[in-house]
């Protein structure tokens, strides 16, 4: 991050040093010496070198002020898909890739530039997702500046689809026909169960979905899907097994295990972690070949610093020291903290399947927690549960990789196999994560880290000493008996008789009526993503829902549908007129035909009714059933189904993403409008009628809104309109779950406050 003069500073001290060790001519530190004087000369030259190229690189220029540009480049590395959450007419998932290139031709502005450096490109999923390292490409775009600390010269925001598509090396041509086969293996599974194993196997996360991508995360299990030591030892181990049950030498062992080695890393690719693992390996094979005992601290410093000499860009890789620092944990301190249990009379294999993912959460907590500025609390356990299975159901993935070219029918059986294993691993995931407590807020960035390793630091120092240990013991008891009644017993949510609850599932809507009866509710549509409407639907303890009602097929309305059935009855899906965008429409019909659950259309002045809840459908009032796929954003929101509820706190109107055209005809044809809660149009957007505020003239207003979304959402002009009418608003980005109960003076409101913490 310094740059070229701080590597030729530290080269020739390290130089120095190494020189005048040598100098004392002592046989117990010229190994060292010699070691230190070795990586002081890599430092001082070509890293300074290679530092100082990447900062004086031609695109740096161009790139500050967004130039246009036109790049020949080889492709470095597989395509990385970049998630998000779906909004508008914009699906939810994957919508660019990060490719990661080195430049053989460029044009800038015009002119020829002459460059040689790295460039991030940053393309569209659907176009770019499929092309392969070594291939040569034309990419034309915008470039921008590069981030601070990276070799790269700059990145470029590419337009339209790859040209001049060189061909791949025949290796990498293999690989992608080995994994799409593996993923065509795995169609036969549930759907989320054929999304893990390919990422668990080889790092293949492409059909990942977004839901059991957040429960790993939540658990502490992402390690599971990102290949790293554990995949190279499981591959390696089983080979070198196969290979000493027919007697093979040591030699000959080392040799075959190498190009296993080879193989497994040009299949999942060079992420830092696997280089890691990957150098270790064959430092591990090294010794094997050569008739010496391995030691893995040595592996691991080798790795570390050759890799960091190759790329110093490694440096910065929160990926790389989070492996780093694992491996270091369980190198150190799991067999130490192993052989303590065993001595305390733990069984060998609890305490060793024990100590090891409590190892590596302790030496990786400071750099997760200044990382992500969140902690898990049940990393441990769910690792713990997790282990049985990774070993199976990697092997079977790897068996299943490796004949899925040439033999499907066997990868089906062997995928099949480790079906059961991925669907244990998904339900270890989602239930840890819903925990309550499972994952706590942590402060972010370096003063987060450093706090964290001084938290860490004085643990371990106090469950060493038995005395402290004893009121460690005695604070957890009490801590346990305070927080898992109020908690888990006796939670303080939801609010007793709530009415409605707006979920706060980001920037979208999810809103759900009670009737009178316990469990059932009404649900207005699903928020921007599976999950969060799933965990608001647990705390309130809803398990059927006679109606799910879709005010609109935006992707904030409709992204989080998948979730909504995952243990709860839905009697129908409803929807209003709008057909648009055609995705959304597939989605919505193809989840209801898989779930056998009726599609109805609802229209203009019909009723439904449960006990203690009654709906009137208002709208829309003049839009065609037949609406075509090219409506703009504007068209589509004034689709929306508005309807009025009578609940047990009073009349709620829910008016979806209503803009000034359809609340004016809302207003225009006399619709009753009046309500005590008013569910705010489009998040508290700028574009609501005053008048069709006024004509409401609620006593409630929730905005469903997320925090820190780019839209500007909600408009101070409606909430300044609101407030002048006396309105109470209420914003899930502020309140979280937000619930109206009934009261003798009328409605109310009682807010969650963030999810991630204690109500209030």
């Amino acid at each position: 991050m310094w740059g070229w003069w701080a590597a030729l500073v530290c080269g020739a001290v390290a130089v120095s040093g190494g020189l005048v060790a040598l100098a004392w001519k002592r046989s117990q530190v010229l190994p060292a010496a010699a070691a230190v004087l070795v990586c002081g000369f890599l430092v001082a030259c070509p890293m300074a070198v290679r530092l100082v190229h990447a900062e004086e690189d031609a695109l740096r220029q161009p790139a500050t002020h967004g130039a246009p540009a036109v790049l020949r480049v080889t492709v470095s590395e597989r395509p990385r898909p970049v998630a998000g959450a779906g909004y508008a007419d914009q699906q939810a998932g994957a919508r660019s890739v990060v490719i990661t290139a080195d430049v053989e031709q460029a044009v800038a502005d015009g002119i020829a530039v002459a460059s040689t450096g790295r460039v991030l490109l940053i393309a569209p999923v659907d176009r770019w997702s499929r092309v392969l390292p070594g291939q040569e490409v034309t990419a034309t775009g915008s470039l921008a500046p590069a981030g601070k600390g990276e070799l790269t010269a700059a990145a470029l925001y590419v337009r339209g689809p790859p040209a001049g598509l060189g061909t791949a090396p025949w290796f990498q041509r293999v690989a992608e026909s080995m994994r799409a086969g593996l993923r065509a293996a795995c169609s036969g599974l549930d759907e989320e169960a054929a999304g893990l194993l390919p990422g668990l196997t080889i790092g293949d996360t492409s059909a990942l979905s977004q839901r059991v991508e957040e429960d790993f995360r939540a658990a502490g299990l992402s390690h599971l899907t990102a290949v790293s030591g554990s995949n190279l030892t499981i591959t390696c181990g089983t080979v070198l097994l196969l290979l000493r049950l027919f007697r093979v030498g040591p030699r000959l062992s080392a040799t075959v295990a190498g190009l296993a080695l080879v193989g497994f890393l040009v299949l999942v690719g060079p992420d830092p972690s696997v280089l890691r693992a990957g150098v270790m390996g064959y430092a591990a094979l090294l010794a094997m070949a050569l008739g010496r005992s391995g030691s893995a601290l040595s592996a691991l410093s080798v790795a570390v610093c050759g890799l960091v000499l190759y790329d110093p860009e490694m440096a910065m890789s929160f990926g790389f020291a989070l492996s780093v620092l694992a491996t270091a944990g369980l190198v150190l301190l799991a067999p130490r903290w192993a052989a303590a249990l065993i001595r305390r009379g733990v069984p060998p294999g609890f305490a060793e399947g024990l100590a090891v993912p409590l190892a590596a959460f302790v030496v990786t907590a400071p750099v997760i927690a200044g990382m992500a500025g969140k902690l898990s609390l049940v990393s441990v356990v769910a690792n713990v549960l997790a282990a049985p299975v990774v070993a199976p159901a990697t092997v079977l993935g790897v068996l299943a990789t490796a004949c899925a070219t040439w033999w499907p029918f066997a990868a089906q059986v062997l995928v099949s196999m480790a079906g059961p294993e991925a669907d244990w691993l998904i339900w270890v995931a989602r239930h840890s994560a819903r925990l309550p407590g499972a994952v706590v807020d942590w402060p972010g960035g370096w003063w987060g880290g450093l706090l964290a390793a001084m938290v860490v630091v004085v643990v371990v120092l106090v469950l060493r000493h038995r005395k402290l240990r004893l009121v460690v013991a005695v604070v957890l008891v009490v801590v346990l008996l305070v927080v898992v009644p109020v908690r888990v017993i006796a939670p303080s949510w939801p609010p007793g008789g709530w009415a409605m609850v707006a979920c706060d599932v980001g920037q979208g809507d999810a809103l759900v009526l009670a009737t009178a009866e316990p469990g059932r509710a009404v649900v207005i549509d699903t928020g921007p993503e599976p999950g969060p409407v799933d965990e608001c639907l647990n705390r309130l303890g809803v398990t059927r829902i006679p109606l799910l009602v879709l005010s609109h097929l935006h992707a904030d309305h409709i992204g989080g549908l998948p979730s909504v059935f995952d243990g709860r009855s839905v009697g129908a899906i409803a929807v209003g007129p709008g057909r648009a965008p055609s995705w959304a429409w597939r989605q919505v019909s193809e989840e209801a035909a898989k779930r056998s659950i009726p599609l109805l259309e609802l229209d203009s002045g019909e009723r439904l009714g449960w006990p203690g809840l009654a709906l009137t459908v208002l709208g829309p009032r003049y839009v065609s059933a037949k609406a075509a796929d090219t409506q703009d954003g504007t068209a589509i929101n004034n689709s929306s189904v508005v309807v009025r509820a009578d609940t047990s706190a009073g009349r709620v109107l829910l008016s979806g993403d209503v803009e000034l055209a359809a609340q004016a005809d809302l207003l225009a044809d006399g619709a009753d409008v009046r309500a005590d809660i008013l569910k705010v149009p489009h998040h508290g957007s700028r574009y609501s009628l005053p008048q069709f505020l006024e004509q409401v003239s609620p006593r409630i207003a929730l905005v469903s809104v997320g925090q820190g979304n780019p839209y500007g959402h909600p408009s101070k002009t409606t909430l300044d309109t609101l407030a002048a009418g006396g309105v109470l608003v209420a914003r899930t980005d502020t309140d979280g779950d937000t619930a109206v109960v009934p009261g003798t003076q009328g409605p109310s409101v009682v807010r969650r406050g963030d999810p991630r913490g204690p109500p209030r």
